[in-house]
């Protein structure tokens, strides 16, 4: 999976994960965005959640790194998005900034 991984933040914590993955995907689907065909999404609760989006193809989730301004319409209100990309394994600086 590595490299066809975002992680995207942003979104609110009280949306339902199922709902989240459902507002997420069609969010990432639309070729405006940047996005294509999506082979997982897998959202994680808490306190600020955050989902993984594995694409069919990498250059998929190139494309959509590289868009600047996510946004998540949700009803009236507009969630801005942090997309970045997502690594399989942790780098020994990543583990250590978690203490």
């Amino acid at each position: 999976m590595a490299g066809r991984t975002v992680r995207v933040q942003g979104f609110p914590a009280e949306l339902p994960p199922d709902r989240a993955a459902d507002k997420l995907t069609i969010h990432f689907l639309r070729s405006r965005n940047g996005g294509g065909d999506i082979a997982n999404v897998r959202v994680l609760p808490g306190s600020l959640p955050c989902a993984l989006i594995t694409f069919e193809a990498p250059e998929v989730a190139q494309r959509i790194l590289k868009v600047k301004n996510h946004v998540l319409a949700i009803g009236k209100t507009q969630y801005p998005l942090e997309v970045t990309p997502h690594a399989a394994e942790l780098s020994p600086n990543e583990v250590l900034r978690g203490r």
